[in-house]
């Protein structure tokens, strides 16, 4: 197909290693997508202040809506204007997967069976604003309105006064109308792969210097995931002698504790396992060292999107083979906070790694069902390990079911400093507590 040649090769050149401003960058999605409409699908999911898209490009054998059964994951850059790194090599990372896609195998199986969602700046107007590009911190970090974006989604430990910008909220409703399951958002001005809580109190270990999720096993190797597969992160160096990361991860918290961060949020209340990724020692380098940034990232952002497929997944129905929405499906010993819910597909994914574990679907009113599963590791395969629940008893009506956004975890420790309780019980009293709230 000589036309379709022409595509590639136009799409191709008109992609080099250099700063794309607000124009150049849409000209070249929109381009991608007029030469993959099939595979590709471009949408703005918002504006930022000063009303510049926020633009998202979704790769994928069905790009335009979610597929039961293929589960959705998604890139992030340049939250902070001035952290650049992410931006660029977000567009070769598209450029990689379209150009890719039927020639190599596993890029072809990856699209297949992945819906990849791509954005690469949350905060065009930082980007612009930044005139003078420095390796290290200036106003572009932040929105047109002087916020600090990373400082500014709802927190689950304590109240964040912060006003949500429009470039938040649009990420909220996203992340709401989407079924992520894996994300990571991309930064600049240090080297390591980060992970949540980056906020915390006694009930998640703070006073031990460390803030563990109950999935930190799991965060564990996605962040080691991506620092393996980079071309040098995993040496751990940091940036400069005073800073040093073993293996090139880090507990956010144990990091620097900050409120309001978008990881947390999308763990918390989006059902998304996300880790915030540290590209680069300088937040705005020359141009000329961006070839370099690709090559170090792209197996590490490839391997990083196959994490997608661990654990299980599934559907709950009733007898009649009817989905059930907002049914709680969750590993045993490790209840989230706001309870992960199935979605109006009656659709279930939880990341986990390769073990034998209770899986417990609860449909309020009814018994819940608790089935052990023996989970491999099954991202080679591209598709997590499928295992469905049908409730035996009758029909059961879809009914909401909504976190509320309130610092959940001052409950669990309000509880915990009740009843007098070490904190290795806590996590115990969580479900009891989101059933009060």
């Amino acid at each position: 197909d000589v036309v379709g040649i022409l595509c590639l090769v136009s799409v191709a050149a008109a992609l080099d290693f250099k700063y794309h401003h607000t124009e150049e960058l849409e000209a070249y999605l929109k381009a991608v997508h007029a030469s993959y409409p099939s595979l590709t699908h471009l949408h703005s999911i918002g504006r930022s202040v000063e009303g510049r898209d926020l633009w998202v490009l979704v790769l994928g054998r069905f790009p335009t809506h979610h597929k039961i059964g293929i589960p959705e994951f998604k890139y992030v850059a340049n939250m902070h204007g001035d952290e650049t790194v992410g931006r660029e090599i977000l567009l070769h990372l598209i450029d990689f997967l379209v150009t890719s896609y039927r020639r190599d195998p596993v890029i072809t199986r990856l699209l297949n069976n992945t819906r990849i969602h791509i954005m690469p700046t949350m905060n065009p107007d930082g980007f612009e604003a930044t005139k003078v590009p420095d390796c290290y911190y200036t106003r572009g970090r932040y929105n047109k309105n002087g916020e600090d974006l990373n400082r500014n989604f709802p927190d689950a430990f304590e109240n964040n006064n912060a006003s949500i910008q429009p470039e938040t909220q649009a990420i909220m409703n996203w992340i709401k109308n989407e079924t992520f399951v894996l994300s990571a958002n991309l930064h600049g001005g240090a080297l390591v792969a980060s992970y949540t809580f980056d906020n915390g109190n006694s009930v998640t270990g703070t006073l031990k210097g460390y803030s563990r999720s109950p999935d930190d096993d799991v965060f564990i190797h996605l962040a080691k995931t991506y620092s393996f597969n980079h071309a040098s992160m995993h040496k751990g160096m940091g940036c400069d002698n005073r800073q040093t990361f073993p293996e090139g991860i880090t507990n956010g918290y144990s990091w620097y504790q900050l409120e309001g961060g978008m990881q947390d949020y999308n763990y918390v209340w989006g059902q998304c396992f996300e880790i915030t990724l540290e590209l680069s020692c300088c937040k705005y380098p020359p141009a000329d060292q961006l070839a370099k940034f690709w090559r170090d990232n792209k197996a590490a952002l490839i391997e990083y999107i196959k994490q997608v497929h661990l654990g299980v997944k599934g559907q709950v129905t009733d007898k009649n083979g009817t989905p059930i929405p907002n049914a709680i499906v969750e590993a045993k010993g490790r209840p989230h906070v706001c309870p992960y819910r199935t979605n109006e597909h009656g659709e279930y994914f939880l990341l986990l790694l390769p073990g034998t574990y209770v899986i417990n679907a609860t449909v309020p009113g009814f018994k819940s069902l608790l089935e052990t599963v023996e989970i491999p590791d099954n991202t080679g395969n591209f598709s997590a390990l499928k295992h469905d629940f049908s409730f035996p008893e009758v029909s059961v009506e879809s009914r909401a079911a909504s976190c509320p956004k309130t610092p959940l975890y001052q409950e669990i420790e309000r509880a915990s400093a009740a009843a007098g309780k070490p904190t290795v019980h806590v996590w115990g009293l969580v479900m009891a507590i989101m059933l009060v709230l």
